[in-house]
This record gives structure tokens, C-alpha cells and sequence, in this order.
């Protein structure tokens, strides 16, 4: 393993106070990692106190911009030989971001993608899977990728990665810009299964309303990557 490289973990989060504080304190307690940026996307809520009792920096948005433009704002002033990007609720299994650093900081991949278990098929939770289809579809058109989890937000790359894909897409297209444009340029791309667990989206109203933007955005994403 490369030693001395500076790693840092870059999380956007929107209204996330109940569970912010302990994803910090998870990605602070993994050695590699020597600074945590969240980016406060107009939270209504304390997100962006809990997170400075937790120990990060915080970047504090005056509204709610969208992931894409949290992602850009924070990745404008993260100084780091390699990035962690990581969702605000993972709460405790944050820690297993490790699991990603290892093979960036070894050398032997630029982009590292956590690979989720499954959804959890309890009533009420879980998504339809008809975006992460629809993602998974476009990765393997665009790249000849096949990817478990193409819209997972837990990844870690390369500052030479970051570089080329910023600015990151709108929206929930983030993911599927971000793998494309890897692939494209000719960085090596893994995936590795992780523990990792967050809120899932039910199958209420919000969660259909949720997925609903989520396909919209990717469809989006997809359609200008064709271009």
C-alpha cells in the first residue's frame, strides 16, 4: 500500500441530523482518512451542527442545490490525493468505506464502487428496481460495464478521477456520469462488496415520488452521455 497519500471523505447531506453524527464517527475512526467534508445542502434541520460535533468540516449551502451541485461545491475545495464520496445515513456501517480506500491506495484501481447487499424485502421497503435496471442497462451500452450496484454513491477514487468527471451530473444522474466518464477515459473500475446499509425509499407516495425523480434524472444523465 501506498503510505503518505492523503485521503479524504466527501459527504453531501439534506436534512440527516439523526444519523449524520454517526456516519462521521465512523469515517473518522478508519485510519487512512484525515479529513471529512460535508457539504449542508440547505438543511432545514441540525445536520450541519451534528456534524461539526462529530468532528467534520462543514460547508454549508444557503439552499437546497441537489446532490450533483453539493458534490461539486465540496469537491471545489477538498484538497486530497483520494477521495471518499459517502451518503449521510449510513450511519455506523460507514466504517466499511475501508473496504473501497484499500485497493485505490494499493494502486490497483482508480474508481472502487461499493457493491450493496440486497435490499431488505420487508414490508413496505425497498425499491422496485426498475432505475437501478435502468442505470445497470446504460453502464453496460456505454462501457460493456456489468455493475451490481450502478447507482451506488459510495465510492472512492483517485484525485486524477475526480478531476475528469467534475462537474458532476444533476441530480441522481450523479452515479451513472460518474462510472461513464471513468470507463471512457480508460481508469480502472472495481467493485467490491461492502456491509453498508441506509434509509431505503418505501413504497409509499414519497417513495415513488423519490424513484420517480431518481428515473428522470438517469434517463436525463443517459441521454446527454449519448449525445
Amino acid at each position: 500500500m501506498s503510505a503518505g497519500k492523503a485521503v479524504a471523505a466527501l459527504i453531501p447531506a439534506y436534512n440527516e441530523a439523526e444519523r449524520i453524527f454517526e456516519t462521521v464517527r465512523a469515517v473518522l475512526a478508519v485510519p487512512e482518512i484525515a479529513d471529512v467534508l460535508v457539504v449542508d445542502d440547505g438543511s432545514l434541520d441540525g445536520t450541519a451542527g451534528a456534524a461539526r460535533r462529530a468532528g467534520a468540516r462543514v460547508l454549508s449551502l444557503p439552499a437546497n442545490a441537489g446532490k450533483g451541485e453539493a458534490l461539486n461545491r465540496g469537491a471545489a475545495i477538498i484538497n486530497a490525493e483520494v477521495v471518499a464520496l459517502l451518503d449521510a445515513d449510513l450511519g455506523s456501517t460507514a466504517r466499511e468505506v475501508r473496504r473501497l480506500l484499500i485497493p485505490v491506495l494499493e494502486g490497483s484501481a482508480d474508481l472502487v464502487i461499493a457493491g450493496f447487499p440486497g435490499s431488505a424485502r420487508k414490508k413496505g421497503k425497498g425499491g422496485l428496481g426498475l432505475v437501478k435496471r435502468l442505470a445497470r442497462t446504460g453502464i453496460k451500452l456505454f462501457t460493456g460495464l456489468e455493475l451490481n450496484s450502478p447507482l451506488s454513491g459510495q465510492r472512492a477514487l483517485t484525485r486524477e478521477v475526480l478531476r475528469l468527471v467534475t462537474p458532476f451530473a444533476a441530480g441522481f444522474g450523479v452515479e451513472v456520469a460518474l462510472t461513464v466518464k471513468a470507463a471512457r477515459a480508460g481508469f480502472r473500475l472495481l467493485e467490491v462488496p461492502v456491509e453498508m446499509r441506509h434509509r431505503e425509499s418505501g413504497r409509499d407516495l414519497r417513495g415513488f415520488l423519490h424513484r420517480g425523480k431518481q428515473f428522470w434524472d438517469v434517463t436525463k444523465t443517459m441521454w446527454e452521455l449519448g449525445r
